[in-house]
């Protein structure tokens, strides 16, 4: 049952979650103050190279309305400027701008909290002369996910559960079918909506032979040589192996939708699928997967990733996308020795995904879980790359 919390003294300013976004983008400077427990902070926060953020939680400041004490709080938030207030859902956050207001200080409210953050979804093209490509971005876990389109009909690349409606929309307004909802893989830190759309727009839901294997019910599964005719663009599968078994990217023109294999400034994590003890096969194969099996596509080749870090730039246009040339001479990866490789990314791995183990099931399809629920499971950080402080 959700907490009730004391009308803010004073109707604060309101910051979306849009806005505030637009504010990471331009790296404008952000005075934050999260009002959440400690252990929400720590384990999910707003991040950014501009961000200065302090953590007080919301009953310091219910004591300071009682004692008097409002001023000596503030003092206590650091950076200088207007502050933005956080919370789950701008209740709480709503009641200390409120009052921060009231006091003189120049504070707005984080509307909706993180929970808001966590349902903004951005999109933009990525040029591509065979299709219309869209990328979309969930900036609050990092997750990206595509859009193709040509000649009325669609395909969506890793939708999220949580954005059905979006694609659904989307595909309408380029006047398109949705053909095919696709996954590049069994994912772990969010509940795909490979299912959802296939139930609700009739689009095929497809996914590879190797991530079939696990144990993916309910699906078409695609062998690495069967193409996708989706309009007059045509979507060429490529196995990509490390991330999982069954991870497989694909081309359309001159496009590499990456899925977890490589990213913008990192390699994925391989030890979602088969733990610590499975991880340095997995990792092997990675590097055959980075130095072999994308040996094939010129150094043109545009590479769109299925996740970016907050300190990832993005390209002129906008998009989280580079060249495999760029990338090729950027991460080490390239060119290691298999066996330090293996080291390298394996002595080096992040903590999992929340709740990891449930979503695999869920996307598996031997677990269920309502779309509340859904939601929950996903919030936080996505944690899929081997290191992100690390250009490996």
């Amino acid at each position: 049952m959700a907490e009730d919390y004391p009308d803010p003294p004073t109707d604060p300013p309101s910051l979306s979650a849009a806005a505030l976004q637009a504010k990471l983008d331009a790296s404008e400077s952000l005075r934050l103050l999260d009002v959440r427990d400690r252990d929400e902070y720590e384990q999910w926060r707003i991040r950014g190279d501009a961000v200065t953020a302090t953590q007080l939680p919301f009953t310091k400041f219910l004591q300071a309305k009682v004692t008097g004490e409002v001023d000596d709080v503030v003092d206590d938030v650091a950076g200088t400027g207007p502050i933005t207030v956080v919370c789950g859902r701008g209740e709480a956050s709503a009641f200390v701008a409120g009052l921060l207001t009231e006091h003189g200080v120049e504070a707005q409210n984080l509307s909706d909290g993180m929970e808001g953050w966590a349902r903004l979804y951005e999109a933009r093209e990525i040029p591509c002369d065979a299709a219309t490509v869209r990328q979309y971005r969930r900036p609050s876990s990092g997750c990206l996910g595509y859009m193709v389109v040509s000649d009325g009909s669609a395909a969506v690349v890793d939708p999220l559960r949580a954005f059905t409606d979006r694609y659904a929309a989307d595909a309408a307004d380029h006047d398109a079918t949705l053909t095919y909802a696709m996954d590049t893989h069994v994912h772990a830190d969010h509940v795909s909506g490979v299912r959802r759309l296939a139930a609700e727009t009739g689009a095929e839901p497809v996914l590879s032979e190797r991530a079939v294997a696990r144990g993916v019910e309910d699906v078409t599964a695609l062998a690495d040589d069967e193409t996708l005719d989706v309009g007059s663009a045509t979507l060429e599968p490529r196995y990509l192996p490390g991330h999982t078994t069954g991870m497989t990217g694909f081309t359309v023109d001159d496009v590499l939708l990456a899925g977890d294999s490589v990213f913008l400034d990192s390699v994925a994590r391989p030890d979602l699928e088969a733990g610590a003890d499975g991880a340095r096969d997995l990792a092997r194969d990675l590097h055959r997967t980075l130095t072999e099996r994308l040996a094939g596509l010129p150094d043109e080749t545009l590479v769109a990733p299925g996740h970016y870090s907050e300190s990832t730039p993005p390209s002129d246009g906008g998009t989280y996308t580079a060249t495999l040339g760029t990338l090729r001479g950027r991460l080490p990866a390239f060119g290691m020795d298999r066996e330090a490789f293996v080291e390298h990314v394996c002595d080096d791995i992040p903590p999992r995904p929340a709740n990891f183990e449930r979503i695999i099931a869920i996307n598996l399809g031997t677990e269920t879980a309502d779309d509340d629920a859904a939601f929950e499971l996903e919030l936080g950080p996505n944690n899929c790359a081997a290191a992100p402080s690390d250009a490996v």
